[in-house]
């Protein structure tokens, strides 16, 4: 792995190809599961990740998975497995669920990146409009209603008791947040967008005071939830906490309403009408019942669901950039770039409709 420094953003340049040495992986892998590892392993990449590539391991009669940084591009303090490995580790014996930590190692010679090893959970996650339609009333609504309650019980984790009093700071979360998506832009895009400039003079001109800290995931939408696959009103594991830390919660709500479709409504182009179904009920309703159930007042939502769309065209992006270097390993990719400018706009449109001046002008 080199350094290269490219519009004062030193970015990590990764050359590992998609296969991984499963010879060496099975070598440290063997003294960390219980009775060691029974045959032969095999790694095979699961679809669908667009960011950490994942891959499924397996000895025959059991299975992990495996999370590694992006091929290609890489912000240095982006896509760090220690993080990912050491918040699951942390949320284990918590009401959030998560996945168990098997191993996490920094040394590259094993696979050519570092890495973290978890247990395989046996469930589904939803990922289309055709899979939530296959679901009746009741379990959309039981799973819209766990899903809310799960959030809003992560934020309420005592971080003390968790370890985790030094995973961020949220005395200035949002502000280094938009410093952090300039300066992911910046270093990594195709296209130049007056949206993005104007996106972030409206947000900076309008930040709101933090005013509900606590462990943020990052990235909390319904594809990241792994659920029970004969009870979808039952998640088994939060997925995917390579953004994780101390912030303003707020700032997942945002992220969380806006992979929140609606029928008649521009989708998100990521989540593309997952949750357009009656039962899942409307955006103003799943900020209020996670209002209630935090027992909080939440007067600036508007702000947080604008940064969230922003911050996932920014996302996507890096993503397209790093596929048009030919970097990325997997499917669905070639769509990515065309995803950006309609987040962009709908960004636009949602801050000029704010009730909040300096996010509306």
């Amino acid at each position: 792995m080199t350094l290269r420094t490219d519009s004062e953003t030193t970015i990590a340049v990764v050359s590992e190809g998609p296969h991984i040495n499963t010879v060496n992986l099975r070598s440290y892998l063997d003294p960390l599961v219980d009775g060691g590892l029974d045959g032969e392993l095999t790694a095979h990449l699961i679809a669908g990740g667009r960011s950490n590539p994942t891959y499924e391991l397996s000895d025959g009669s059991r299975s992990w998975v495996l999370r590694r940084p992006p091929h290609g591009l890489v912000l240095p303090t982006a896509h760090d497995m220690g993080r990912e490995y050491r918040i699951l580790t942390a949320l284990r014996d918590t009401v959030v669920p998560v996945p168990a930590t098997v191993g996490l190692s920094y040394d590259e010679d094993i696979i050519g990146a570092p890495f973290y090893v978890m247990e395989k959970l046996d469930g589904v996650t939803f990922r289309t409009h055709e899979q939530t339609a296959e679901l009746t009333h009741a379990e959309r609504k039981g799973f819209s209603d766990t899903m809310i309650h799960t959030l809003a019980a992560l934020h309420g984790v005592d971080i003390a008791a968790v370890g985790l009093t030094d995973w961020g700071k949220p005395d200035g979360f949002l502000e280094r947040q938009l410093r952090r998506w300039r300066r992911q832009w910046e270093g990594a895009h195709t296209n130049e967008r007056a949206e993005v400039d104007e996106l972030l003079n409206r947000l900076t001109r309008s930040l709101p005071v933090t005013r509900f800290p606590g462990i943020v995931h990052g990235d909390y939408k319904v594809d990241n939830l792994m659920v029970d696959t004969f009870d979808p009103r039952k998640i088994l594991g939060v997925l995917d906490w390579e953004m994780s830390t101390l912030g303003d919660t707020l700032a997942d709500l945002g992220v969380m309403i806006s992979f929140w479709d609606e029928p008649g409504d521009l989708f998100n182009p990521i989540s593309a009408g997952t949750t357009a179904h009656e039962g899942f009920g409307t955006r103003d309703e799943a900020v209020q019942k996670y209002a209630q159930i935090r027992d909080i007042e939440i007067a600036d939502i508007d702000w947080y669901i604008v940064f969230a769309d922003f911050k996932i065209a920014v996302i996507l992006e890096g993503i397209h950039t790093r596929h048009v270097q030919g970097h990325t390993v997997g499917a669905d990719f070639e769509g990515i770039g065309d995803m950006v400018g309609p987040l962009l706009d709908r960004a636009l449109e949602r801050a000029s409709a704010s009730s909040h001046h300096a996010l509306r002008a």
